[in-house]
């Protein structure tokens, strides 16, 4: 079933992000993952991790089914910890991946029912809906790939969109 068009720009934010973040760490080290500006900024492994942590909730607060374990070091409000093990970028990029199919398959299957329906609790939702809901999670994943972008570029590489 195509995603319903009260989210189609949410739904169509979610699938960019993906090629995104792929095209951002192509070709960066495990080492440069891990790099950041400073003390109190996060490194790219930290972000993508949080961003999947963000899936995750968003895809079982809807209605949708993905486990995930292991991501509560990513969670709202958790720091970044400089001495955790964290997991390698071919296991969070395997994580993405799946991720993606997840969410794509649980936009797809909501009905108009279930979009404005109350939204669950969580990060605020402008209209109270779950489709408002959505709404915020593509902005909120969107403003962490910008993120990795600009620690992209401040690690000495090209930009992501030119």
């Amino acid at each position: 079933m195509p995603v319903s068009a009260v989210i189609a720009c949410a739904a169509g934010e979610f699938a960019q992000n993906t090629g995104s973040l792929q095209k951002a760490v192509a070709d960066l080290t495990p080492e440069q993952w891990l790099g950041r500006p400073s003390d109190h900024s996060n490194h790219i492994t930290w972000i993508v991790g949080h961003v999947l942590w963000a899936r995750h909730a968003l895809i079982n607060r809807v209605g949708g089914s993905w486990s995930c374990p292991g991501l509560e070091p990513f969670a709202r409000s958790a720091k970044l910890d400089a001495g955790a093990n964290y997991p390698a970028p071919e296991a969070l990029l395997a994580l993405w991946r799946d991720s993606a199919a997840a969410l794509d398959a649980t936009l797809s299957s909501l009905t108009p029912e279930a979009l404005a329906a109350p939204a669950p609790p969580g990060p605020p939702s402008p209209d109270g809906k779950v489709s408002g809901f959505i709404g915020v999670m593509a902005w909120h994943e969107t403003y962490h790939l910008g993120q990795v972008a600009y620690l992209r570029s401040w690690l000495g590489h090209s930009g992501v969109f030119g």
